[in-house]
This record gives C-alpha cells, structure tokens and sequence, in this order.
C-alpha cells in the first residue's frame, strides 16, 4: 500500500505532531475514522505536508496534492526525490541546519525557506512547521513538513 493511502503512516504523522508540536495536524472536518482523514490530508488538505525517511540521503516519502502541486511533481516522481533537491545548491546548506535544528529541539515552528519547483520556479514557504517523525515506541522514522502559506520569488 502507498504511503498516500496508509493509515498507519497517517497515525504516525498526525501523532508525532501532537505530541511534538502540542498541537492536532487534522482540523475536525478531515472526520473521524481513519479513512476518511488518509484521504482528506491527501486528496483535500488546503496545506502543504511533506515528509521524508531516515536514509543518509533522505528521500521524500509522501507529500499530499497540495504539495505535489506546489512542487509540480506528481506522486510516482516526489517518492523517488531526495528531499536535498527541494532546494537548489547554494539554499541547502540553510535547509541542512534547518533539519539540524528539528533534529535537537524535535520541531520548528515557523519556518520560512526558499524552494524550488520542478520547473525551476523558486517559491519562499512561510510559516512552516516541521517536526520529528517519531513513533509510539520511540524510534525515529524521518521528519515532517507542513505549509499553508507561500510565495513565488
């Protein structure tokens, strides 16, 4: 099963974020059962939300509609990406300590950071939250973004 449509990875998202950031990542109108919010934060969600794995060159993971829109990559393409190339050469550096940060404080809130788009377009994310990909055992299983806001360069 994809990512896109697993529950488990959804409990994963949305519980690492409660418990890091203090705060719910599904607003109520996502529903209740499990289903029913996989489908809402991929196929609905009004925000952006990115997410990579643990590898020494992490690569995304999932990324809803929003987000494959945003970066005009469809899904097939987004999950084979190193997330390093969401920014270009000379930002990666800024986006490493970003990733260092979420690393020691377990999130960040408000981030701003500029990226770049298949197409080359560059946009600046605004007020991002990323945060630690932990499960309910502990063990550390990527990081997460989420956005709502942005703008083209």
């Amino acid at each position: 099963m994809s990512l896109a449509h697993d529950p488990d990875f959804l409990r994963l998202l949305a519980g690492s974020h409660a418990r890091l950031v203090g705060t719910p990542l599904l607003p109520e109108e996502a529903g209740r059962d499990d289903a029913a919010q996989v489908r809402w934060l991929y196929e609905s969600a009004p925000f952006c939300v990115l997410a990579h794995n643990t590898d020494a060159d992490p690569r995304f993971v999932y990324a809803n509609k929003a987000a494959q829109a945003r970066f005009e990559y469809g899904w097939d393409e987004f999950v084979t990406l190193p997330s390093r190339l969401s920014a270009e050469a000379p930002d990666r550096a800024e986006r490493q300590r970003l990733l260092d940060a979420v690393t020691r404080d377990g999130f960040i809130g408000d981030y701003r950071g500029l990226r770049i788009a298949k197409s080359g377009r560059r946009f600046w994310i605004e007020r991002a939250t990323v945060w630690q990909l932990i499960d309910e055992a502990g063990v550390l299983r990527g990081q997460a973004a989420r956005f709502s806001e942005w703008r083209d360069e």
